[in-house]
């Protein structure tokens, strides 16, 4: 590990003995904004892999560590899982190492980029240090580099809408705010509306639809964040519309969380689209007739943004 990645780790460890005190000036060296490990991360993430993603990520501007993260734990929970493929032999689809790598995959990667000094010789897919660095390389040649398309950079890694916003959504759960413990972690009913649409992708999108549990074969927009957040325990009005005007209203301006309603039209009586953020600029929608519920982003030219609401805290 270099010298960096080991003054990281000394510091993370000297952050998680205090408890925090003071140490959103301590980590804002380590990142901008909106960047640094949030309480969940420092309590889930081992600190030898933080300060691998934390390394790894600076070697492509524009790859914030925390996707990175949200990868590591998805793939192998930071190579604490024991089932097979991660410390030895492949799993059923041939990946192996705490990243999951395809061998031919990972001998391409770090044919091209070669991991610093501190793994295995010859790199290992098996090694934390060779796998993260690796997964750096790809996410960067993928679409991350400078920021560019970090979503289709991830479904580059694993080619499924659904793998691309749990990632999201554990990214975004891994960062906090500006000040050290401004967490933007989504709360439990968030996880659980965003854990229920996720299960969703890949339905078709129909006017009035409220989903296979009521006889439809998929959801209108509003049917879907409806179903969500019943998942959740929380009872929404059925349209766009109503949902908005059901608040609470998150304040212009203010960051996001996963779990957030985003709503688009004329606040006045025009609110036609709603879909549900979860983190990175994506939100999982049913768009219109002829298409099936997906993960997109909540932002485009002409959207016709009107704001958002947080049913996860009614």
């Amino acid at each position: 590990m270099g010298k960096i990645a080991a003054a990281l780790l000394a510091l993370l460890v000297l952050i998680a003995v205090l408890g925090g005190a003071g140490a959103g000036s301590m980590l804002s060296a380590f990142g901008s904004s909106g960047t640094q490990p949030s309480a969940d991360a420092l309590t889930d993430i081992p600190t030898d892999y933080l300060a691998l993603y934390m390394d790894a990520a600076s070697t492509c501007p524009g790859l914030q560590w925390s996707v990175l993260a949200a990868i590591g734990k998805v793939e192998s929970d930071h190579g604490r899982s024991t089932l097979p493929g991660v410390h030895s032999g492949t799993n059923e689809a041939g990946a192996r190492g705490p990243m999951q790598f395809l061998l031919a995959t990972f001998k391409e990667v770090v044919a091209k980029h070669p991991p610093p000094e501190g793994g295995a010789t010859p790199p290992s897919p098996y090694n934390p240090h060779d796998a993260v660095y690796a997964t750096a390389a790809y996410l960067c040649d993928s679409g991350a580099h400078n920021g560019k398309n970090i979503p289709g950079a991830i479904k580059t890694y694993n080619h499924a809408d659904w793998y691309v916003s749990e990632v999201l959504t554990q990214a975004q759960a891994y960062t906090s705010g500006a000040d050290f413990g401004a967490d933007t972690a989504p709360n439990s009913a968030a996880l659980q509306a965003i854990n229920y649409a996720q299960g969703q992708l890949g339905l078709p999108y129909e006017w009035a639809g409220n989903g296979p549990a009521t006889g439809d074969t998929g959801f209108d927009c509003s049917g879907l964040t409806k179903a969500a957040y019943a998942a959740a325990g929380i009872t929404l009005p059925r349209t766009a519309q109503t949902q908005f005007d059901a608040g609470p209203r998150v304040p212009a301006g203010q960051q996001l969380k996963p779990g957030d309603l985003v709503f688009y039209g004329k606040p006045g009586g025009g609110i036609h689209h709603v879909g549900l953020y979860i983190g990175g600029s994506q939100m999982i929608d049913a768009p219109r007739p002829g298409k099936t519920i997906r993960t997109e982003p909540y932002r485009y030219q002409g959207d016709g943004y009107a704001g958002a609401t947080r049913p996860s805290n009614i």
